[in-house]
């Protein structure tokens, strides 16, 4: 039959003559778009062949084959091929590929036109490395085939060729190779194996070159636990994620019915020094059919489960050019709420089942996770399920339920404290009448536990309360009394007008061997939460706190005398400052003038000697 020229739909010229420009800076993609279009047909054949004896094959495959001296590479694979029709109807639209929108996109946004390929524009991407795009193909159950050939200037013949074997064969004539404009030598034999080791590796077919056959085909999430070694498991982790340890806990799951996926994922047993870093490359490696797509698609987890490694192998996303689309597919929305069900129900099965591991788990992992009670989602009832603290109870942490369970008849809330360090807080002055008393209290050091706190109220129906913040109602048999209050109400008085960083001064009942110490208002800011913001290039108010006084604590007592027989002694007002000073260092805070205090200290310390 004669050869007949026709030409591109409007759209696909435009996207062909920017393939030809180079828009595209990682051009390795042509090659694993090519075996993905080959892989489609040999799975369409498969199928065909479950209701035709006729259209089987025995031996699915697909076979590279490069010519250093022709400067080509054939790509071609024995499954359901296409007639005349298919090649015009799949090859010379882009209807099945995009839009004029995606064109728009890619011409105004250089960055989208980086995800040419990762997002399924499939046949166009050849013309990034060819010249000419030779085309050869037989439906299974015809007679004859069909050759299509198009050098990429907006037109391509096709004509009608007897004696082609069942499949399609795509010689792409390659451009010279130009490194400086990442256009590779794809005839090399190590480039070839690289791009489809990285790309094709668990394409469910052989992909073959020579004798030898490219990809592993092993795709571990999609076989069932039993079939699977740890061991291969353990090489498969270390091939994703680079890190050289074992992970702790291996989690698969696999979604059937209207949306489709199966995920292979894995706890690490050490966080990577990028852990915190906002720049730092994390997400799972997302697939669609077996096919590599992302390396490090955040969209399919919450960011305080970035830790996570692993694979998402979807059976169909609707997938297009611009990266802000998948973030908002409500397909990768599913998926993300239910991998982070699942891998938060295993993190709570890792505690029942192996407290080391568990242990070990939230040493190295513990803060970002914490990182999710900031945020609106529906897993904080699951993280804090999770979640284990430092506290008074004992060495080893805590979690909230147990901690309730130890609750003392009366206590209707969990007491926490926040702080640089354990031994800080088990230090300071608030500590001394929940020690005395008995009642336990978390010990919250970490940096994220300062802003999660202000957002979580509850657990299990129970209260969080600071120590540090308001007025600790606890049951106490000796409240200051109607006398204290009569008694202090001069000097609390002058210490108001005196001390011009506090708030308020009043007496409490939280000191047992301390004189003094500073709280916040129960809506107010903490000093640590003060100096983060700061430090965040937030312009905030100076934050007053409240100066609480023991009124039993002998230098407390002495305040007061001294006050009463000499209101007008100037040095009357160091005292104060030292009293104030004094609650502030035994809280780890910084003095405003430690010079002063100094000056103030060694004063009264030589008229003591």
């Amino acid at each position: 039959m004669s050869t007949e020229t026709l030409e591109f739909q409007a759209e696909a010229r435009q996207l062909l003559e920017l393939m030809v420009h180079s828009i595209y800076s990682n051009k390795d993609i042509f090659l694993r778009e090519l075996i993905s279009n080959a892989s489609d047909a040999l799975d369409k054949r498969r199928l065909a062949g479950l209701k035709d004896d006729s259209l089987k094959t025995d031996d699915p495959h697909i076979e590279i084959e490069a010519d250093k001296e022709a400067r080509t590479l054939t790509v071609r694979d024995n499954g359901i091929g296409m007639t005349r029709d298919e090649v015009v109807g799949l090859i010379g639209t882009i209807a099945r590929s995009g839009t004029a929108e995606t064109l728009r996109r890619l011409k105004e946004n250089k960055e989208s036109a980086e995800l040419i390929g990762q997002f399924g524009v499939g046949f166009y991407s050849v013309f990034m490395v060819a010249d000419k795009v030779t085309l050869l193909t037989r439906k299974a159950g015809e007679a004859t085939g069909v050759r299509w050939e198009s050098d990429g200037d907006g037109t391509y013949t096709i004509e009608t060729v007897e004696d082609v074997p069942v499949g399609t064969s795509i010689r792409v004539h390659l451009r010279p190779a130009d490194e400086e404009d990442a256009l590779y030598d794809y005839t090399d034999e190590a480039k070839i194996r690289q791009i489809v080791k990285r790309y094709s590796d668990f394409i469910s077919f052989p992909v073959r070159m020579g004798e030898s056959t490219l990809n592993s085909m092993k795709a571990l999430w999609a076989r069932p636990r039993s079939e699977v070694s740890e061991e291969e498991y353990r090489e498969f982790y270390r091939h994703i994620s680079h890190d050289w340890t074992d992970p702790l806990d291996i989690i698969q799951m696999r979604a059937e019915g209207t949306f489709e996926y199966e995920a292979l994922l894995f706890l690490p047993s050490r966080a990577p020094h990028d852990l915190y870093q906002r720049d730092a490359r994390h997400g799972l490696q997302l697939y669609v059919k077996r096919v590599f797509i992302l390396d490090d698609s955040r969209e399919l987890l919450p960011d305080h489960l970035r830790f996570v490694k692993g694979v998402v192998d979807a059976a169909d996303l609707s997938l297009n050019i611009s990266r802000e689309i998948l973030q908002q597919d409500r397909h990768i929305q599913l998926i993300r709420r239910r991998l982070a069900k699942k891998i938060l129900a295993s993190i709570k099965d890792l505690m029942s089942k192996d407290a080391e591991k568990y242990r070990t788990f939230w040493r190295e992992f513990g803060p970002a996770v914490k990182e999710g009670l900031l945020d609106g989602t529906e897993d904080h009832k699951a993280i804090l399920d999770i979640a284990s603290f430092a506290s008074t109870a004992g060495d080893e942490p805590t979690t909230l339920a147990d901690y309730l369970a130890r609750m003392p008849e009366g206590q209707d809330k969990i007491y926490f404290m926040t702080g640089d360090s354990r031994a800080q807080i088990e230090n300071s002055p608030h500590m001394e009448a929940f020690r005395a008393k008995g009642y336990e209290v978390l010990l919250l050091t970490d940096r994220v536990d300062e802003i999660w706190v202000e957002a979580v109220h509850d657990y299990a129906g129970t209260e969080f309360q600071s120590i540090t913040r308001g007025a600790v109602d606890l049951p106490s048999e000796e409240e200051p009394s109607p006398e204290q209050a009569e008694a202090y109400a001069a000097v609390l008085t002058w210490l108001n007008d005196t001390l011009d960083d506090v708030k308020e001064v009043r007496l409490t009942t939280r000191l047992t061997s301390s004189p003094a110490c500073l709280v916040s208002d129960t809506d107010g800011l903490t000093p640590a939460l003060e100096k983060m913001y700061k430090a965040m290039g937030q312009d905030l108010p100076s934050v007053k706190r409240i100066l609480e006084l023991n009124p039993k604590h002998p230098l407390v007592s002495a305040v007061r005398a001294a006050h009463e027989k000499r209101p007008d002694d100037p040095e009357l007002s160091g005292t104060a400052e030292l009293l104030y000073g004094t609650a502030l260092l035994a809280e780890g805070g910084e003095l405003a003038d430690p010079a002063r205090f100094a000056a103030l200290l060694a004063d009264r310390l030589s008229k003591t000697v």
